[in-house]
């Protein structure tokens, strides 16, 4: 869920904390092309807005219902 307290933009640390789920996970997802690369940072790293993390969670709660 976003909260008043989710940043414009935030690491992968902090999306993966938010949907309960581990970074490692987020990254497979990005390389089996469940979710959109995301964009990044002057030191390479991931960093995500809003919109990546609502992607993030829909695809966690559709992969929650399954099983």
């Amino acid at each position: 869920m976003i909260t008043n307290e989710t940043k414009q933009r935030m690491t992968i640390t902090e999306v993966a904390q938010i949907v309960g789920i581990s970074a490692k996970t987020i990254m497979r997802w990005e390389k089996m092309g469940k979710i959109k690369k995301p964009k990044r940072d002057w030191r390479s790293w991931r960093v995500y807005d809003e919109n990546d993390l609502t992607q993030i969670q829909q695809l966690h709660e559709i992969l929650i219902e399954v099983e």
